[in-house]
C-alpha cells in the first residue's frame, strides 16, 4: 500500500498547474469497446482532436492498482492490448486500487477521477441508463448518480440505444440533472441523432454550456451535467434501422441468459455483427465529434 493513490502524467499536471483547458476521457471503450490495434489508433486520434481544439486530453485508468489521469503513448499502448482488465465504476474503483489490479474506467469512475484530479469536462460515447426491462431486473447504471453527485460536465452521444432512453431522461429529470442537446431540439439516441424524444434543455454553442455550468457552481448546485452532441449527420444510422438491430440482440441475450455487467458488451457485439461493422464505424465518428465538442466547452470555461 505504499504506491500512491493517483499519478498525473506531466502534460497533464502541467496544464493544471497553468490552469490550462483539460478534457478527461475514459478507458473501457479501450479495453472493451474496440478490438487491437483499431483500439489504440482511435485513442491517439481522439486526443489528438483535443490538442488540436486548445485543451489537453487526460485519458483516465488503473493501472496496477495506480489511478492514472493521462496516459503516454507506452501506457496507451500497454493498456489497449491488456488482457483480464476489470470494468470499474464507483463500487469497484478503489478495490481495483488496493487489489493492484488493472481496471479500464466506466463513465461513473472516470468522473470522480476527473473531479479528485480537478477536470470539470469530460468527454465519452455514451452513457450508461436504465436498461429496457428494468422494472424486472431493476438494472440502471451507475452513471446516472454520478451524474447527480459530482460536477463534471459529460459530453456524449446521448444514451446508448439498447436503454430506455424515455426512463433514462426521467431518472435524470428527478435527480436534477440537467441535460443539455448542442444544437438540436431532439435528445440524441448515440447511433441516431433523434432517439424521438424531445431534448430537456438545447444550447446553441460551447460557449453557452460552460457558461451554464459555471452558474450552476456559482450557485452552490451539486452534480454534474450532460450534454448530448448528435453524431454527425454523415456518420449516423437511423433509429428505424438500428431499433431492428436492437431488438435482435436483446433477444439473443436473453436467450443466453446474459445479465448484469455482461448486458451492454454482449449487445454491443451482436449489434456490430447485425450492422456489418457500420456501428463500430459510427461509433468512433461520435466519440471524436465528443471529443471536439468538450475541448471546446473547455476551453471557453470562464477563469
Amino acid at each position: 500500500m505504499n504506491r500512491p493513490v493517483i499519478i498525473l502524467s506531466a502534460e497533464v499536471g502541467a496544464a493544471l498547474d497553468a490552469r490550462r483547458p483539460v478534457v478527461a476521457l475514459e478507458s473501457t471503450i479501450i479495453t472493451h469497446g474496440m478490438p487491437w490495434p483499431g483500439n489504440l489508433e482511435m485513442a491517439l486520434s481522439v486526443e489528438a482532436i483535443i490538442r488540436d481544439n486548445g485543451a489537453t486530453p487526460a485519458t483516465i485508468a488503473v493501472i496496477d492498482g495506480v489511478l492514472h489521469v493521462g496516459l503516454d503513448k507506452t501506457l496507451l499502448e500497454g493498456l489497449a492490448q491488456a488482457k483480464d482488465v476489470l470494468k470499474v465504476s464507483r463500487a469497484d474503483l478503489a478495490y481495483a486500487m488496493a487489489a493492484g489490479r488493472t481496471g479500464a474506467t466506466t463513465v461513473a469512475a472516470t468522473m470522480i477521477a476527473a473531479h479528485f484530479a480537478g477536470i470539470g469536462v469530460f468527454a465519452t460515447g455514451g452513457i450508461g441508463g436504465v436498461h429496457r426491462g428494468a422494472e424486472k431486473s431493476f438494472d440502471i447504471s451507475a452513471d446516472l448518480e454520478e451524474l447527480a453527485r459530482t460536477p463534471v460536465i459529460v459530453v456524449c452521444a446521448g444514451a446508448k440505444a439498447i436503454l430506455d432512453v424515455s426512463k433514462t431522461l426521467e431518472v435524470l429529470e428527478t435527480k436534477g440533472v440537467p441535460v443539455v442537446t448542442c444544437g438540436s431540439d431532439a435528445f440524441p439516441a448515440f447511433w441516431s441523432r433523434d432517439s424521438g424524444l424531445k431534448s430537456p434543455l438545447r444550447l446553441d454553442t460551447a460557449r453557452d454550456i460552460a457558461a451554464f455550468q459555471a452558474m450552476r457552481i456559482r450557485l452552490g448546485i451539486d452534480g454534474g451535467m450532460l450534454v448530448a452532441n448528435p453524431v454527425p449527420e454523415a456518420n449516423e444510422i437511423p433509429r428505424t434501422e438500428m431499433e431492428t438491430h436492437i431488438e435482435a440482440a436483446l433477444q439473443r441475450a436473453d436467450a443466453q441468459g446474459i445479465s448484469g455487467k455482461e448486458v451492454t458488451p454482449f449487445l454491443l457485439g451482436e449489434i456490430l455483427s447485425l450492422t456489418g461493422g457500420r456501428s463500430l464505424e459510427t461509433n468512433i465518428a461520435l466519440v471524436r465529434n465528443n471529443a471536439r465538442l468538450a475541448a471546446e466547452i473547455a476551453v471557453g470555461q470562464p477563469d
